[in-house]
């Protein structure tokens, strides 16, 4: 999943990668949602309360936001520099170290959720979450040539209204059209179920879920990497 890039990739494949990694975004979007009262990895919705809070004043909020949406980008910026460091290198597991660093970062996250009182973490936690939301969109974007989104679903919603219309306008290559459906369809739903999930887990045992996404993410890249080097 995290070693074939491009044209290279199956749909199947990338069913996979986006289901795995949209259900971890939406449990992770919803817990910091929980612990914060803020999303992580909706760009759009905080750009539009920047604009509302500077609009009303309030500099302390806007600044805030704007912040979230800084770190999201800076969390793209070193994913995006990660991995053309790695391409230029021809090293062909750069996708899984992404990855893992996205797992190693959660790991941290989760520690200062659990060990630090919320009074002292919420900021660092928000913060933290929207950079590892932008490292992991960053990361999935370029490995399937912008087919997958996994942290925000404006776009995938488009593209189901798109596709759609496709289908019932009988255009031609209806297969590649139902293929795309797929795609979105799974990313979306799985965004969802994890949102669910992340809720549920995170009010019942707290940080404890950054552990556990920090874990299927370990699970998910580390073999992915092994695989890459025999390779």
């Amino acid at each position: 999943m995290l070693v074939r890039e491009g044209d290279q990739r199956t749909i199947d494949i990338d069913v996979r990668l986006a289901a795995l990694l949209a259900a971890v975004a939406g449990a992770l979007n919803a817990a910091g949602f929980q612990a914060t009262g803020f999303f992580s990895a909706n760009m759009t919705g905080n750009v539009s309360a920047l604009s509302d809070h500077l609009g009303l004043a309030q500099f302390g909020l806007a600044g805030l936001f704007l912040s979230l949406v800084i770190a999201f980008i800076a969390g793209a910026f070193v994913s995006g520099l990660l991995i053309e460091a790695g391409r230029n290198r021809g090293v062909r597991a750069i996708y899984a170290y992404s990855i893992t660093l996205e797992a190693g970062m959660l790991l941290a996250l989760g520690v200062v959720d659990l060990w630090l009182p919320s009074a002292q973490s919420g900021s660092a936690l928000v913060l933290g979450l929207s950079f590892v939301m932008g490292l992991q969109n960053a990361a999935t974007t370029r490995i399937s040539n912008a087919r997958i989104r996994t942290t925000h679903v404006s776009g995938m919603a488009t593209d189901i209204g798109l596709g759609l219309a496709l289908l019932a306008s009988h255009a031609p290559q209806r297969a590649d059209v139902k293929a795309r459906l797929r795609l979105h369809l799974s990313t979306i739903l799985s965004f969802f179920i994890g949102g669910v999930g992340g809720v549920i887990i995170y009010l019942a045992i707290g940080g404890w879920l950054l552990l556990i996404c920090a874990g299927l993410l370990f699970v998910i890249a580390l073999p992915e990497a092994r695989r890459a080097r025999r390779a």
